[in-house]
């Protein structure tokens, strides 16, 4: 009877771990004596997937002076940018990899403040402080690490922009040129552009959090307009902080079709053996 109650526990074992290895992601690790955690860390697959969002946000400018002026730091609550993202692999290698580019409305400009030293407070064309409208499309390389509901993000690129309009503010500015520029001034600025983010996802959607920073190399005049002999430069230095709200355009997680094709190109051309593939040799 002993015997019979054994073959019998012995057999409902084996239909049990079977069950288990068909039916549960990790069972078949069960089965094998694998750590089921081991199976379940293999279940989040990241496609190469597209995005595209909206970001709104504030930003702080300033300008690198030459000759140097004592300013302050120019706050404007008021940029907002749409933006697509490609994910795909860095030389059919690093999964973290991506693209991003879009276009985005936001401000330069400068604020001086006075100069503790002499009492003077700088002006430039008899302003005290100019703000900029500018718009600029971007170009970055766009790092990420993802988890299953979080992401940390990296961009690092350029840009070229246009300055669309000019308000120049203090006692001391002509009219005429209150709201307009010269004939000396540059209307077109490019340059570096980069920062950090982090965002929550929840497929479809993903909302990111983003801090950048963006350094021109087209100054706000040309060099030569106060003298032939000694130029001037005013470079744009701006810090944008916002928050977006992305779309998926294309599926996040699985497999993505560059997988599969490789999946099926090796079961075609260079298949495995069962003992091959549960890591046994012949």
């Amino acid at each position: 009877m002993k015997k019979m109650t054994l073959k019998y526990k012995n057999i409902t074992v084996a239909i049990f771990t079977a069950l288990l290895a068909t039916i549960l992601p990790c069972g078949r690790a069960l089965a094998q004596d694998v750590d089921p955690a081991d199976t379940l860390k293999k279940v989040f697959f990241l496609n190469d997937y597209t995005m595209i969002g909206v970001e709104y946000g504030a930003s702080v400018s300033r300008m690198q002076f030459n000759p140097s002026k004592t300013q302050g730091n120019l706050f404007v609550p008021q940029t907002m940018g749409v933006y697509l993202t490609k994910y795909g692999k860095l030389f059919d290698g690093s999964p973290n990899f991506g693209l991003k580019t879009g276009v985005r409305y936001t401000h330069e400009g400068y604020m001086f403040k006075e100069n503790k030293e002499t009492g003077i407070t700088p002006t430039l064309e008899g302003a005290e402080k100019a703000i900029i409208k500018f718009v600029e499309v971007p170009f970055m390389a766009h790092f990420h690490s993802d988890g299953l509901h979080f992401k940390v993000m990296v961009d690092l690129g350029i840009y070229a922009g246009y300055r669309l309009s000019i308000e120049r503010i203090g006692d001391y500015v002509p009219e005429e040129i209150r709201n307009d520029f010269r004939e000396w001034d540059n209307r077109y600025d490019y340059g570096i552009t980069g920062g950090l983010g982090f965002g929550f996802v929840f497929d479809p959607f993903e909302f990111h959090v983003n801090a950048s920073v963006r350094y021109g190399w087209g100054s706000l005049y040309h060099p030569d307009y106060f003298s032939p002999d000694f130029y001037r430069f005013a470079y744009p230095l701006d810090g944008m902080l916002t928050a977006g709200l992305y779309f998926h355009l294309t599926k996040r997680s699985g497999k993505s079709k560059g997988q599969l094709r490789k999946e099926a190109y090796e079961q075609v051309f260079n298949p495995k053996t069962d003992g091959e593939i549960n890591g046994e040799g012949r």
